[in-house]
């Protein structure tokens, strides 16, 4: 398989697997697409992690693929292409990536799924595209300009350049730099702690924040105030307050 889900501590690791450079070709989306949406349904899972190995993350899509195809063949893939990096962007769970070597043109865009992004200090990340003659189309222009702001998003658009670590942190593209060798158990221990979490309060955190962002602040407080009263309908919540109340913060256990 060029795209697996393997599940520790109850963390879901989605790992590419297609070497040397984990190339994002179609069967490589279909599967990213598959996989989202077990994560998703999966009551195991409680946490993802976004994962190409040691060496590099996704260093873009399949170019000999794409450079086979027509206008008429992209206007068939392209939804499809959109389609599984949004499966991933909608994962009801905290999701982090795990970012080694290079995380370029589809590689970085699958990275903006994430809600997190842990990178090695080696990592490049960007949007190289337009060295193609293209855009980003699997959410490029609209993920990385919602991350680190319009203007800096065109930037790395319009130049198509590379960034390296230092640099994605400083943009807000990624947030944390660590020792390469680092990178996965880290997001691991991140993941982890999230996934000890009341999960339907996380899901409620995490849809009210993104669907907030879509949307005008009166709206998206109508949405945090539905979530807000809806959890005081879950067991978890008794079992938080109760225990704040009790033991103090930060002790209670989640089911």
């Amino acid at each position: 398989m060029t795209v697996t889900l393997e599940v520790r501590d109850n963390v879901g690791t989605i790992r590419l697997d297609r070497p040397p450079m984990n190339a994002l070709d179609v069967a490589v989306q279909d599967r990213l697409r598959e996989l989202a949406d077990e994560a998703a349904r999966r009551d195991d899972v409680r946490a993802v992690i976004l994962y190409g190995g040691e060496k590099v993350f996704a260093a873009g899509a399949d170019i000999k693929e794409m450079q086979a195809m027509d206008h008429t063949a992209m206007v068939k893939r392209s939804k499809g292409l959109q389609d599984s990096f949004t499966a991933v962007a909608r994962i009801p769970k905290p999701v982090v990536a795990a970012v080694t070597g290079y995380a370029l043109g589809g590689g970085c865009e699958l990275a903006l799924c994430a809600d997190f992004r842990i990178a090695a200090d080696t990592a490049k990340l960007g949007q190289p595209e337009i060295l193609l003659g293209l855009i980003p189309g699997a959410g490029g222009t609209q993920r990385l300009a919602r991350v680190i702001g319009p203007s800096k998003a065109k930037d790395l658009i319009f130049t198509g350049r590379q960034v390296k670590a230092d640099e994605a942190l400083t943009l807000g593209l990624v947030d944390r730099v660590v020792p390469a060798a680092e990178v996965y158990e880290q997001a691991h221990a991140w993941a982890a702690r999230l996934a000890k979490g009341p999960a339907l309060a996380l899901r409620a955190a995490k849809e009210s924040v993104d669907a907030g962002l879509e949307t005008d602040i009166d709206t998206g407080l109508t949405i945090e105030r539905t979530w807000f009263a809806g959890l005081f309908a879950t067991e978890d919540r008794e079992r938080g307050m109760r225990s704040f109340v009790e033991e103090g913060p930060g002790k209670a256990t989640f089911r």
